[in-house]
């Protein structure tokens, strides 16, 4: 996207519980440039004061209307406020229609789904809330190990920094990489971060009661080491294939195979993180079977080989890292 004579016009959707770090980030990289690029305007669905999560209020004085007027629309993360308004929905819908393009920062994402701009699409959000995103909205592809993904007229991101990320690629999409580095040393941050790089999720404990397969998932993380396939969880389950399948997807949001490819790599980055093994044991014990595949899925997956995850994160029990395994 080329510059304009007028400024990028960046409407902030503000909505009840909006999350205080998602919603500055747009504000501080898109506005405040002397002479810059772009204009920003904040807006909610009714104009005053709108609850900050933690604590604080927002007086906004612009309406939906605003979106109708906008070039990019960012919505920032809620904290557990529920769905978006049938009028939010709606406003955002018609905004993309007519051109706008649409960006999410963490739990924005829900507000993107709802309004159906997501559906067929791939998407992420913070990896927390991954799963209940694919879950809520099966037409979405979720992404849940990316920093972000760039769809074109429709981006979304993960929490917080990797909000950042996202609106510095636009920046550097609309205006080359000089404005986007420089804008970067202004706000003391990294210049650049590639979308695929991974979100370092924190492993889960043995799931929590949330559904009549708990007690299965448990199960299978204690045999993550064994050839475990559908027909030896349906089996266990006592349920046919296609209902395991599918009971699967509505308590976890992701499929059965898939759910034990993310578990196997949560245990890989477990044992990398506490232990000195090589990477054939760990390869073994995870149950990612050679150090080849090992290798091949952590660089898919986390973005980076199992050696540089594990300088990242190995620690010795005082806290300093390590970093000469070379394994």
């Amino acid at each position: 996207m080329s510059a304009s004579p007028r400024p990028h016009h960046v409407a902030v959707l503000a909505l009840p519980d909006v999350l205080a770090l998602d919603f500055g980030i747009p504000l501080q990289v898109f506005g405040s440039w002397q002479d810059g690029p772009y204009a920003t305007t904040v807006c909610t669905e009714t104009p005053g004061p709108v609850p900050v999560h933690g604590g604080a209020a927002l007086l906004v004085e612009h309406g939906l209307e605003a979106l109708a007027h906008a070039d990019t629309i960012v919505v920032p993360g809620q904290a557990g406020s529920g769905p978006p308004s049938r009028r939010v929905c709606d406003a955002v819908a018609a905004a993309s229609r007519r051109g706008s393009r649409m960006v999410s920062i963490c739990t924005g994402a829900f507000v993107l789904a709802a309004a159906g701009l997501l559906d067929g699409l791939r998407a992420t959000t913070h990896w927390e809330f991954a799963a209940a995103l694919a879950r809520d909205y099966p037409a979405v592809t979720v992404e849940p190990h990316m920093l972000y993904v760039d769809e074109g007229d429709i981006l979304t991101s993960a929490g917080v920094a990797a909000g950042i990320d996202l609106c510095l690629h636009i920046v550097r999409r609309d205006f080359g990489a000089a404005a986007a580095n420089r804008r970067a040393r202004e706000l003391v941050a990294a210049p650049h971060r590639s979308g695929g790089q991974a979100q370092f999720i924190q492993r889960p404990a043995l799931p929590r009661p949330s559904g009549p397969l708990d007690g299965l998932r448990a199960w299978a993380l204690g045999r993550l080491d064994e050839p475990l396939t559908v027909d030896t969880l349906a089996r266990r389950a006592g349920l046919s294939r296609r209902t395991l399948i599918r009971r699967f997807h509505e308590e976890t949001g992701q499929p059965p195979m898939q759910w034990l490819l993310t578990a196997r790599l949560d245990r890989a980055r477990e044992i990398l993180e506490s232990t000195d093994e090589s990477v054939e044991f760990v390869a073994r014990r995870s149950g990612l079977g050679t150090a080849v595949n090992l290798r091949t899925l952590f660089k898919r997956h986390l973005g980076v080989p199992p050696t540089t995850y594990r300088a990242t994160f190995r620690t010795h029990e005082s806290g300093s890292r390590v970093t000469t395994d070379r394994r």
